[in-house]
């Protein structure tokens, strides 16, 4: 590790270890609900090498972000209600920084509200939820069981996304991480959703959502998913599937995305995830992610994970995204914190054009309360 990287993993270091280890914030009531505040703090320092320049800077770390939140639950004869608030804090974000753009310190906006979510769970005959949330075939594609998701996971843009490739001649092109690389993960949206009752591990998820967080989107989203979770013998086992259809208000084409996973995590501590999704007539990827969590110390897990994603025809017909990382994580326990240290490589080309490389490195630590 070089030395401008051993100052700043010092001070997040510091930093958490000087934050208490938070008792819950939760108050109950005399008829079994309560109601409980929690959130965390994400710092990062990103360094990132275009293949040109390199620019250093203290961000949110994306992959999990700087929130704050609020679950109230109820039950009652024939199930609970529940109601979740949540909101990022609008944090300078790890997939916000690019060459030419260095956001703000904080600048919160109503696109940072996570979850204004009202649902009840029946014992009998599943789920409903109403308000912004999940839609259906949110985290199908991102579905991990490892605990390297600060580091590597399937979401890469979350790591360095507004960084652009540099074309052969130096000049800064106009294709972004994120334009190249992408899992078609669904996201949160206001919608309502009904999740069926869990029958031998499947269960059933069914969407339809607006963004309503956007002034300039009025589209209307819908989507299914197909679940499954199950543990052999200590070995645990799941898989999701899912399709998602974007409608647009304009009357062009619908976008339609199939998306899966599939994640096994060993009594060895070696965990195995692969992804892949499909965009119709606009490119296909796959992802596969191996790691392994051992309890080395006393303060916590330890995890390592290196991964690996190969995108094709996402920016133009033809055109190549790879990307492969590699991380490191520790928790401890008594901090409620996990510091990290994690390393990607982006690669991107076009029929005829190859870019120059984009290196990334994301150091700092998450503290939950």
């Amino acid at each position: 590790m070089t030395q401008k990287l051993v100052a700043p993993l010092a001070v997040a270091a510091t930093a958490a270890l000087a934050l208490p280890a938070a008792a819950e914030l939760k108050y109950e009531n005399a008829t079994g609900g309560s109601v409980k505040i929690y959130g965390q703090f994400s710092p990062a320092y990103q360094s990132v090498d275009d293949g040109q320049d390199r620019k250093n800077t203290w961000v949110d770390n994306a992959h999990s972000n700087t929130r704050v939140g609020l679950w109230v639950r109820q039950p009652d004869a024939g199930g609970e209600f529940s109601f979740n608030f949540e909101t990022a804090l609008g944090l300078r974000s790890s997939d916000g920084v690019s060459q030419t753009f260095t956001p703000n310190g904080a600048e919160w906006d109503r696109t940072k509200l996570r979850k204004i979510d009202f649902a009840y769970t029946s014992n009998s005959w599943g789920k409903i939820s109403a308000g912004q949330g999940s839609m259906a075939t949110d985290g199908v594609a991102n579905a991990d069981l490892g605990s390297n998701g600060m580091t590597t996971y399937n979401g890469i843009p979350d790591f360095a996304g507004d960084f652009l490739f540099r074309g052969p001649n130096g000049a800064l092109s106009g294709v972004s991480i994120s334009d190249a690389f992408t899992s078609l993960d669904g996201g949160r949206r206001a919608r309502i959703r009904y999740d069926t009752p869990s029958f031998a591990g499947f269960s059933l998820s069914a969407a339809w959502g607006k963004e309503v967080l956007s002034k300039t989107n009025n589209d209307e989203y819908y989507d299914v998913a197909l679940r499954y979770a199950n543990d052999f013998n200590g070995t645990e086992v799941t898989g999701a599937i899912g399709f998602s259809r974007r409608d647009p208000e304009t009357g062009g084409p619908n976008v339609d995305d199939t998306i899966g996973s599939f994640n096994v995590k060993l009594q060895s501590g070696l965990v195995f995830t692969v992804a892949g999704g499909s965009r119709k007539n606009s490119g296909s990827y796959g992802y596969g992610k191996v790691g392994y969590e051992a309890d080395w110390l006393a303060a916590g897990a330890t995890s390592f994970a290196v991964d690996y994603y190969r995108g094709s025809d996402f920016v133009v017909s033809g055109s190549e995204s790879t990307a492969y990382g590699i991380g490191i994580n520790q928790q401890v326990d008594s901090l409620n914190t996990q510091f990290y240290l994690g390393y990607r490589r982006h690669e991107y080309s076009e029929p005829g054009t190859d870019y120059a490389d984009i290196d990334a490195i994301l150091v700092g630590a998450r503290w939950k309360f």
